[in-house]
């Protein structure tokens, strides 16, 4: 018997997101309009839909809808705004982001997370999102600050680094601490060294890689 993809998407978002607390009338459109089926590996496909963390290989996951609808949010992107995301996966979350921003750019330490990524968004004529391979712990640098930075794997402590990777007045969306109950912080840049922090929700992601040897925090 095939899967009504429609029906399952408008599910998603009837039963899962919205009841989240995710009321945002863009967010929730493009979550009704972006196919999640597409960028899930192939044997979860049917899976695409559920509240779950589909593995995606490398010890990755995607996040589950109810988390990406709270983040995407959370971060209010305007059109002229550029965006850095940390950790492409799926890309997913960076067609979501492209959809709403200016520009994004996409780092994965996997090459293949990049690559994949790349030519679905191309597919689907999503052409304002720059894809890079590196490890943005331990060496990889933008070429520039952006207005928002958005990572998609945890981290015990938020990096010094990334903090200078945020424009002012920006924002920084991350998962800290440790599991099952981590941290969704909403991170805004007030000026060159302060920064109000928001709590939003709990939740549990898996780490960034390499985020737990992180430069600094080893003792």
């Amino acid at each position: 018997m095939s899967m009504n993809f429609e029906q399952a998407r408008f599910n998603m978002v009837e039963q899962q997101v919205r009841p989240w607390e995710v009321l945002d009338a863009r967010v929730l459109e493009l979550l009704e309009t972006i196919h999640r089926e597409d960028f899930v590996p192939v044997k979860y496909r049917k899976m695409a839909f559920t509240d779950l963390a589909i593995p995606l290989g490398h010890g990755q996951n995607m996040m589950k809808p109810v988390v990406e609808g709270r983040l995407l949010q959370a971060l209010e992107l305007k059109p002229d705004e550029t965006v850095l995301e940390i950790g492409t996966g799926s890309g997913f979350i960076t067609a979501c982001l492209a959809q709403m921003a200016k520009h994004v750019v996409s780092v994965d330490i996997e090459e293949q997370f990049s690559s994949e990524a790349e030519a679905r968004l191309k597919e689907k004529d999503i052409l304002n999102v720059e894809f890079e391979t590196g490890d943005a712990m331990t060496g990889w640098q933008p070429e520039q600050a952006h207005d928002v930075l958005v990572v998609t794997g945890s981290v015990q402590d938020i990096p010094d680094h990334f903090r200078g990777w945020v424009n002012p007045r920006g924002r920084m969306f991350v998962v800290c601490g440790e599991g099952p109950a981590m941290e969704a912080k909403l991170l805004t840049k007030l000026n060159a060294t302060e920064w109000r922090e928001e709590s939003l929700f709990e939740t549990d992601l898996a780490r960034l890689t390499n985020a737990e040897k992180a430069p600094g925090f080893e003792f």
